[in-house]
């Protein structure tokens, strides 16, 4: 096994983000700094910051509605309080993506570094749902250049869905796979709008449906099922996310 995806397994972080221990010299393999793309086995004794990791037994899903003002990061050098301050449980967990500090909504967390990989990488395509309040209304050409796909400064977006979910033509519901930094901040500054408010409702199949703002709780078991599938998981074992 590739030492970033164990150390996914080890409930670390996604692989992507273990590639970042691994170039910052945190990670030894039987006492020598692990290069990357190295390969281990049950046998090799791997440490992080020195302490021994292995890969978890018990698999962790926490759907979150992210209220406004908390930060995704696990750490924050300037103290400000982030969503592993309010979600609270034994397992070592981590969100999966981001959503700035000044929006809201869905945001999943687990410790299956496996699963974060898959849901994040670029040709799954999934899914979310955003609802935002603009500080003017949306001109019916501006929402066409939306959902047909715009130029932005680090490359075009794909096209979206994008409509007025209730008769305030200040608000607008978003649908799109991309998860570009800022990405629906970005897209409404392009067209000469300020998003004044921004929630994600949905994360691929899970919704935010009887979640206040603050609260968490686990997927159920068909959630994590759908949420398998979502990130291309094997059907003949769940607990298996297939290589790229």
């Amino acid at each position: 096994m590739r030492i970033n995806r164990y150390l996914a397994s080890c409930g670390l972080a996604s692989r992507r983000a273990a590639e970042d221990y691994i170039s910052q010299g945190r990670v030894t393999v039987n006492g020598r700094r692990a290069q990357m793309g190295v390969t281990v086995d049950e046998f090799d004794v791997v440490r992080v910051d020195g302490k021994q990791v292995r890969p978890i037994a018990k698999k962790v899903y926490v759907l979150f509605h992210k209220p406004k003002g908390i930060i995704t990061t696990a750490k924050d050098e300037m103290g400000r309080k982030s969503v592993l301050d309010m979600v609270k449980l034994e397992e070592r967990i981590f969100p999966v993506g981001r959503l700035d500090r000044n929006s809201e909504g869905a945001l999943l967390l687990t410790n299956d570094g496996e699963m974060a990989n898959r849901l994040l990488h670029p040709s799954r395509q999934l899914y979310k749902t955003y609802r935002v309040r603009l500080d003017r209304p949306l001109q019916q050409e501006d929402l066409h250049r939306l959902v047909a796909g715009m130029e932005l400064e680090d490359g075009p977006t794909a096209p979206c869905r994008a409509h007025h979910y209730t008769d305030d033509p200040t608000k607008i519901e978003l649908r799109l796979h991309e998860g570009r930094n800022h990405i629906v901040r970005r897209m409404f500054a392009a067209l000469g709008y300020e998003v004044k408010a921004l929630k994600r409702t949905q994360f691929g199949p899970l919704s935010l449906k009887n979640l206040a703002r603050g609260q968490w709780r686990l997927l159920s078991p068909i959630e994590i099922v759908q949420l398998r599938r979502a990130a291309g998981a094997s059907e003949a074992d769940g607990s298996k996310i297939q290589d790229d």
